[in-house]
This record gives C-alpha cells, structure tokens and sequence, in this order.
C-alpha cells in the first residue's frame, strides 16, 4: 500500500514569505473575537484592512510551492490564501479574508476569517481527513504552534491512527523540500 502524506499548515510557514505571524502581533490576536467584532465595528474592520494589507504582494515561498507540485492534501490554519496561489487545493479551517468590496461590513461576515467565538466549519473535514491515516503515513506539520486545541487534536489524532509524524518549526522554505524529496525518493 501507497504511503500517504497529509500537511497540516500553520503561520510559521507564511512567516518567509514576509507574513508577521500572530504570534508576533499579540494586538491583532486580542480583536479578532466575535464578541469585538459585534462591539467595535470600525475597529475591528481597521484589524482586517490591517492584516489584509500585510498579504497584499506576499507570493508563496518554496514550501507552499513544492506542496503543490507533490499535490499533497493541506489542512492551513491560515488566512492569507498563499496555498491557493501556489496551485494547491488546501482546506482552510480558520477561512480567508473578505473581498474589497466586503471591508466596510467585515465586522459582520462569517468565515471571512472564522473569528475566536465563531463556528469553524472546516474543523469536521479537517478531522475526517486525518481519520483517513493509516500506520506508515506522514503527517507533515509545517509552522503550527501547539496554541490552539485544533493543533493540538489533529496531531494527537495522527500519533492514535498510526502516522508518523513530522514538524518543521523552522525554515520552512527550505525544510519543506528536503523533507518531501527524501519521504518520496525512499519509494
């Protein structure tokens, strides 16, 4: 039987493609609650404007490339739609950001990102997906931390099914490759 490998995408990954990660802007994590989102809305929108402003010319790195040309199945944390633009089909549990013509009521949009308080309809598949593991697959973890419950499941569920798995915290650019190459050049 045919190894599977599964990546599973958080911030760090995005980081050398000049995304900032949360991580590095607590002041951007502590707004993007429902709760302020419903409260403050011209706030909340500048957070939005903020981080899609970021985004705006980031290209994807290496890493988000050589996922898309071993067509590997992604699980992303992230919002900034670098997977997509590198030919990937990724799922994103925590959505994208809204549309131009959608920053004026982005304090109202759901899934645009999923905010903290927010259902995460991505989180059912992402969870099946790594069901779908068996013993001698790969679970590539590339630039998640361990600071959301979802993280922290997806893993635990990968070591119960049997995969191995593999984290990159660090240059992911780099790291991803090697680590891909030499996972399919065993075979």
């Amino acid at each position: 039987m045919k190894m599977k490998i599964f990546a599973f995408t958080g911030a760090g990954i995005s980081k050398q493609s000049n995304i900032p990660t949360f991580m590095e802007r607590p002041d951007v994590r502590e707004k993007l609650f429902r709760s302020y989102a419903n409260t403050h809305h011209e706030e909340y929108n500048e957070v939005i404007k903020q981080l899609k402003a970021n985004m705006n010319g980031a290209k994807p790195n290496d890493a988000h490339i050589v996922l898309a040309q071993y067509h590997i199945p992604i699980i992303t944390m992230n919002i900034d739609g670098l997977h997509k633009m590198a030919g990937s089909d990724a799922l994103e549990l925590h959505g994208g950001l809204p549309e131009d013509d959608e920053m004026d009521k982005a304090y109202s949009l759901y899934n645009k990102p999923v905010l903290y308080g927010d259902p995460a309809p991505n989180y059912q598949k992402a969870y099946e997906m790594v069901y779908a593991l068996q013993p001698g697959d790969v679970f590539l973890v590339v630039g998640c931390s361990f600071h959301t419950g979802i993280s922290v499941d997806l893993r635990e569920v990968a070591k119960a099914r049997g995969a191995k798995i593999i984290e990159i915290q660090e240059d992911a650019a780099h790291n991803v490759r090697k680590v891909l190459e030499e996972l399919l050049n065993k075979g």
